[in-house]
């Protein structure tokens, strides 16, 4: 039997590379001809996506926009790139593979024009697994094109504000580098659509980043944000420091003024960790954040940040705000506030007190969108993927057709064909055929 015959009836014990490998180095003998065995020989095989879609994985951001009954639908996964869907979830397709990064940390719709997309590249819920963005990119064509159009040394994006009456005005929160200092990070703001950047809220070291970021579109010149110091090491993480505090701006992010023992009333003492901020759509004067300190809890503020209430203190409202550091306000009802954390929580009472509305969904919520024509239509994302709810957030749907998991090892065994195996963050360990 001569050496080819011999190998490939070795196949199903024998990589086909191993064997080509073989052949090629004349293990024999032989005096055939060395065979080619580079790129260019795979150069047609393509990757091939086999999941998982059902059991998906951590989503880090959600936007959408409505129109005329339609939703269009832009999904920000933590290591999966950028999902689209045109029909509310049915079905979606990914937008963002051919980039350099495929971890998300925001993705923000143009108000005014729909088919304007923002991305803002790594993810900022920042656990130790984490994985780094290269910047901003900006699409005009509904996600089927993109730009690198800047802050490539940010590394972590937590959200993208645009002016609604001027797609060219533009708010990034950038939140920066996980393990080091960077200038990167803090607030930056361009004038023309992404093609200039300029630095606009600094930390007070190299390692204050922006933590969140809100307004209202009924007075879209007046921003909150929060900046955060912190700073993750091998054995240990800091959430806070003299860089953190909370800041408004009332002329589009170009000056700010920080929200302080000094001008308010009602706030935690110092030093605070991650602050989470979000204004109410419907009364740009209620203002909610979510603060570390010593004595975490939520507050409102009824006055635009004049003076703050002091309300839920438990325990889900104040663990692992760098993870959970996100609060959504209902487009049309001040009082109805989201909490995303390991649980979702829902309040009806401006704050005073929460229930648990997360029912069957996976958990480890991280962002949530409502509709502002139908607020009985919210969509969330958590670590096992996407949900949506028609009754405001009684009953969820699993939209299991995004393979988006995340996955901290693989393996194959040598079934014919081979299977897969793999463990996920968050979601325990899968084996699927590989074919």
């Amino acid at each position: 039997m001569n050496a080819h015959a011999r190998c490939f009836q070795l196949l199903p014990k024998l990589s086909l590379s191993f064997c080509l490998a073989w052949l090629g180095a004349g293990v024999y003998g032989s005096a055939q001809t060395a065979y080619k065995f580079d790129a260019a020989t795979v150069s047609g095989l393509p990757a091939r996506n086999i999941g998982s879609a059902m059991m998906s994985g951590r989503i880090a951001a959600v936007d959408a926009v409505d129109q005329d009954g339609r939703i269009t639908l832009f999904v920000a996964a933590a290591s999966g790139g950028v999902w689209k869907s045109v029909n509310g979830g049915t079905t979606f397709k990914p937008v963002f593979d051919r980039q350099d990064v495929q971890s998300i940390g925001a993705v923000t719709i143009d108000p005014s024009i729909p088919k304007t997309v923002w991305v803002g590249s790594g993810e900022a819920w920042t656990r130790n697994s984490v994985s780094v963005g290269d910047g901003v990119y900006k699409s005009t064509d509904g996600g089927e094109n993109w730009t690198n159009v800047g802050l490539k040394d940010s590394e972590r994006i937590a959200k993208i504000l645009v002016d609604p009456a001027d797609g060219n005005n533009v708010l990034v929160c950038a939140t920066g580098h996980l393990w080091d200092d960077n200038d990167e990070r803090g607030v930056f703001k361009s004038t023309d659509g992404g093609k200039t950047w300029k630095k606009v809220l600094a930390g007070a070291n190299g390692s204050t980043g922006c933590g969140l970021m809100s307004m209202s579109r009924q007075e879209p010149k007046t921003i909150y944000a929060s900046l955060w110091d912190f700073r993750r090491q091998g054995w240990t993480f800091r959430s806070g420091g003299p860089g953190s505090g909370l800041f408004k701006s009332t002329d589009g992010g170009d000056h700010w003024t920080e929200i302080n023992d000094s001008n308010a009333k009602g706030l935690p003492e110092k030093p605070w960790g991650r602050v989470a901020v979000a204004v109410a759509p419907s009364k740009p004067q209620v203002v909610y954040a979510n603060i570390e300190s010593k004595k975490s809890a939520l507050f409102r503020s009824d006055d635009g940040g004049q003076s703050w209430t002091r309300l839920d203190a438990s325990n889900y409202m104040i663990w692992r705000p760098f993870y959970f550091g996100n609060l959504v306000v209902d487009p049309k009802d001040e009082n109805k506030i989201f909490k995303p954390d390991l649980i979702l929580m829902l309040s009806t009472d401006g704050g005073k007190s929460f229930n648990v509305v997360s029912g069957g969904a996976h958990g480890d919520f991280h962002d949530i969108w409502i509709d502002a024509k139908n607020p009985s239509t919210v969509i969330v994302g958590d670590d096992g993927g996407l949900w949506h709810s028609e009754d405001g957030g009684n009953r969820w749907k699993h939209q299991a057709n995004l393979p988006v998991s995340q996955f901290y090892h693989v393996s194959t065994d040598n079934a014919d064909p081979y299977r897969v195996y793999g463990g996920l963050q968050d979601n325990s360990s899968w084996v699927a055929d590989s074919s």
